[in-house]
């Protein structure tokens, strides 16, 4: 971040935004706002003042943060970034970290910097002068399909994004225009670098504060038009011979139709009357485009008044090569290269040009060694010598002669031949380099050439199963699975070389067991002895203990949690801790020497910045593991955060992170592209291991799993509560704007999923009568007197503890035995509730979906209900395989009830027939929804019968 900590730019995500417009356009401001008053941040970058805005209350005066675009863009890129990963939840203690749901209007202005920074990659930037007389850049030439994408986004705007009334009235702005000056502001913060002199040929289009040049609006205005005049100019390069049987660089104008490029003649052809059908005005817009070029390149001048041929001398063939034929491009000019001599000497880094890699590559990336990069130039992909190197360096000229071939060798190249060396590469370094072709030198990405040094460790790391495998350890008291065994190996190779992992195979295929056989395999060995030190959340603390004493009898193994906890004595076999311990002792814990550090359930340290995060990377260890069954490379925060943290250096810091891959990986999914997000997962995959239930090989021993829809109707009283529910609110809806709109959206959903559970939960009634009120209780009574008199048990999810206390209380009552699981059942308690279950002593298992959705281990279930949806596929998943796991005998037979007609049926088709869409809008639940428009919301809330 620029100049804000990540709490206060996670803070601020969580605000509504506002843009103030600034002439020139970089000096426009975001104001920061909470509608719901709950204080700002102090920042030294910001200012507070009082401004009036447009509230759901009316016109309000209210304190706004006013940031500088530049310094709220990583703001309003987090905020687009906490949209698309559904926030981000913690581990249930950190708050004040800066986790949490962004605010739409935040959302709003991140789509709208994504698109800004995604027509800047595309070099959509042209040079201006604003209507107060400054230096600006704008955002453009827009394409049609930036202006619809343009004109859909203003369409999305919420209120709270544009809550400066128009001056002298209450109205807010017209979106559209706002928007459109807010991508010229980004344009303006962004080319503010020496290139940007180059390619105009201004200095004040590089400048950071405003330059005022009224005499620049002609000029400016010239290049806008030129780009859409009748005719287009480019220019053509020949050589002919100069002295010393050498060639030099002649420039020819050719002009050409804009809507027919077939049509084209020479500008001596123009001007000297050939016949043509470029029209009347051809010459004088050949005349002034040839102007406006050799404002881009002074040497261009000499073609003028009649444009015809124009004779280069060496410098200014070279220049030509280097940046000038670029500018020209940006400028709508092209320069066209001559056949005769070719373009095919190119100059590409090496590692390790000059010395084949060590035999022991292990001590290479385990210690301090490094390795040269530097340039070597090639001919069509064959290498030069040395001599031939220097030759082309001595020559000095644009035109060189290389095997017998004229070859074009621009200054840029010629420099490289003369400076080889870039620099040295450390093991992280390297290793980027081999999976991605790319290494950083002073800030720049260059591309790197195939060589044996990157080859070796590709081999190394990215090895065939076969080559990774080990004997699992004789202490093991258990026959690991071949996948298991080949997890194994990989843990094995990545810790032994010092570099870490992040285990995230499917919930159930035994990474625990794969984590104890790592333990016990290092401790066969001097080199990697020492305790194992596990960070898991209280949950999973009694699983660890017994999978422990199970599969490594005889390990020690000691809880560091609760009261009297200690160290004393610790240097052999496991110590279990939990976030929120970790947290408190981060101290103790980084003070004592631990030969491996597994953090389990690592998506609880996905946020970097948090105490939790912060408080992990105080403890070193000697290898670090992650482990976790959430799919990881689908969020790339939390992929950087885990493997940050195992492997540092590896995916660079988050800034340099967010500026290399994920802006571009962003602007390739709009553009249906992938090259980026193809590079990381190549970079990412050795560290990376990730196998699948549904993977060949891999689990064949799993029963089928069978998941049904359940749809069931409701009753009359539910039927009756749910259309008054959706008429009452709904008429709230259509007559409320902003905040206030969006909570009674929340409320109308709520409401709706909780009638079709049970009236009694809607209507908070004391003591109920539950028997005949609810279709989904109905259904479920079925279920279970079918389950129970199979000898079955049954995992019953519903997010409502509420709702689970009356499924108890009615279970109870039916003499069913049951018992219930929720985010205040204490850490034993949990524990001696998955003994009695996984012993059949109770057959029904209620549980809070929050609290129970991850860890937990219970495979006595061979059947799964979901009373009601959490509209998120993957958290619905994740609560299946507490019993569709390693060690499940049974089939699986997973019930998601559905009320028939409702909005549950609606969200239940998006789920099933447009995934990527129900991603995208159901991910985040009903704070999604929010957003929708009201015909939209009333269509989905509907009650309709016959669906």
């Amino acid at each position: 971040m620029v100049g804000i900590a990540p709490e206060h730019a996670g803070r601020l995500a969580r605000c509504a935004v506002v843009f103030e417009q600034g002439d020139p356009a970089r000096t426009g401001r975001m104001g920061f706002w909470d509608p719901v008053g709950a204080g700002l941040p102090e920042l030294p970058c910001g200012v507070v003042g009082e401004v009036e805005l447009a509230t759901a209350e009316g016109v309000r005066s209210l304190p706004v943060l006013w940031l500088s675009v530049t310094d709220a863009l990583p703001v309003l890129a987090l905020a687009l970034r906490d949209r698309k990963d559904g926030g981000d939840g913690g581990d249930g203690g950190d708050g004040g970290d800066g986790s949490g749901q962004a605010h739409p209007a935040a959302v709003f202005w991140g789509a709208a910097t994504a698109l800004a920074l995604h027509l800047a990659s595309r070099g959509r930037l042209l040079p201006g002068v604003s209507a107060g007389g400054y230096d600006a850049w704008r955002a453009g030439p827009l394409d049609p399909e930036d202006v619809l994408r343009l004109r859909e986004l203003a369409t999305a705007a919420p209120p709270e994004a544009l809550a400066v009334p128009v001056p002298g009235s209450e109205l807010l702005p017209e979106p559209v225009g706002v928007l459109r000056s807010f991508l010229d502001a980004v344009a303006d913060t962004l080319p503010r670098t020496a290139a940007a002199e180059t390619a105009t040929g201004r200095a004040a289009f590089a400048a950071v504060e405003p330059q005022h040049v009224p005499q620049l609006r002609a000029w400016a205005e010239e290049i806008a038009v030129g780009i859409d005049s009748g005719v287009r100019v480019s220019l053509t390069v020949r050589l002919v011979h100069g002295e010393e049987n050498t060639l030099v660089g002649q420039v020819v104008p050719l002009v050409s139709d804009l809507a027919d490029p077939t049509v084209a003649l020479t500008a001596g052809e123009l001007f000297d009357g050939a016949p043509h059908a470029l029209g009347p005005l051809a010459q004088a817009e050949t005349v002034r485009a040839v102007r406006r070029a050799a404002t881009v390149w002074e040497p261009l001048a000499r073609l003028l008044p009649v444009p015809r041929e124009l004779d280069l001398t060496d410098d200014e063939f070279g220049e030509l090569l280097g940046g000038a034929a670029a500018r020209l491009r940006a400028h709508g000019i092209d320069v066209r290269w001559p056949d005769e001599a070719e373009r095919g000497l190119t100059a590409q880094a090496v590692v390790g040009a000059d010395r084949t890699p060590p035999t022991d590559l292990s001590s290479f990336i385990g210690g301090d060694g490094t390795v040269d990069l530097r340039w070597q130039l090639r001919v069509d992909g064959d290498p030069l010598t040395d001599r031939e190197t220097a030759a082309v360096a001595e020559a000095g000229r644009p035109v060189v002669r290389v095997r017998g071939r004229w070859m074009l060798a621009d200054p840029e190249l010629a420099r490289r031949a003369r400076d080889r060396e870039l620099k040295r590469l450390n093991a992280i370094e390297t290793i980027v380099a081999a999976f991605t072709g790319y290494a950083e030198v002073g800030g720049e990405q260059i591309p790197v050439a195939e060589g044996p040094w990157l080859g070796a460790l590709r081999a190394l790391l990215a090895g065939s199963p076969a080559e990774q495998a080990v004997e699992q350890p004789a202490a093991l008291a258990a026959d690991l699975r071949d996948y298991q065994l080949r997890g194994l190996g990989w843990l094995v190779r990545m810790t032994s070389l010092g570099l870490g992992g992040c285990l995230a195979d499917d919930m159930g295929l035994g990474k625990t067991i794969q984590l104890i056989a790592l333990h016990l395999y290092r401790q066969e060995r001097e080199g990697s002895r020492g305790p194992t030190l596990v960070v898991c959340p209280a949950s999973l603390l009694g699983n660890w203990e017994q999978e422990i004493r199970r599969f490594a009898p005889g390990t020690a193994v000691r809880r560091f949690h609760g009261t009297g906890r200690s160290l004393e004595g610790v240097d052999r076999g496991f110590v279990l801790t939990t976030y929120g311990t970790m947290r408190v002792e981060s101290e103790v814990l980084g003070g004592h020497p631990w030969g491996m550090v597994v953090a389990d359930e690592a998506q609880h340290v996905k946020n970097a910045s948090s105490a939790t995060a912060r408080a992990l990377r105080m403890i070193s260890a000697d290898a670090r593991i992650a482990l976790t069954g959430t799919p990881v490379e689908n969020s790339l925060s939390e992929l950087w955060a885990v493997l940050d943290w195992t492997t540092p250096g590896l995916l660079g810091s988050h800034s340099d992170f967010r500026r290399r891959w994920t802006a571009p990986i962003e602007a390739e999914r709009s553009d249906s592209g992938g090259t980026s997000a193809e590079r990381l997962a190549r970079l990412v995959r050795p560290f990376l291991l990730r196998r699948r239930k549904s993977d060949p090989g891999v689990a064949p021993e799993l029963p089928p799993k069978t998941e049904t829809d359940r749809p069931v109707a409701l009753t009359a009283e539910q039927t009756a509560l749910y259309d008054r529910q959706v008429r009452d609110v709904m008429a709230e809806i259509r007559s409320t704007t902003g905040i206030a709109r969006s909570g009674l959206v929340l409320k109308l959903l709520t409401g709706l999923k909780q009638i079709c559970n049970h009236p009694a939960q809607f209507l908070k009634e004391d003591e109920p009568k539950l028997t005949g009120r609810s279709g989904k209780l109905a259904l479920l009574d079925e279920l279970l007197d079918t389950i129970t008199a199979e000898d079955g048990a049954v995992l019953v999810f519903t997010q409502y503890v509420a709702m689970a206390r009356l499924l108890e209380r009615h279970l109870r009552e039916r003499g069913i035995p049951t018992q219930l699981l929720h985010g205040g059942t204490p850490v034993a308690k949990r524990e001696e509730m998955v003994r009695r279950f996984q012993d059949g002593e109770v057959p029904v298992f209620l549980l809070s979906l929050k609290a129970a959705g991850t860890g937990l281990n219970l495979t006595r279930a061979d059947h799964v209900v979901h009373y009601d949806r959490w509209w998120n596929p993957a958290v619905e998943a994740q609560a299946t395989d507490r019993a569709y796991r390693i060690g499940q005998t049974r089939p699986v037979q997973v019930h998601k009830m559905i009320a028939e007609g409702t909005v549950e049926d609606r969200i239940a088709a998006l789920m099933e027939s447009k995934r990527e869409l129900a991603d995208a809008v159901v991910g985040s639940g009903e704070q999604s929804l929010s957003r929708l428009g009201n015909d939209e919301l009333a269509d989905l809330v509907e009650l309709r019968s016959g669906e």
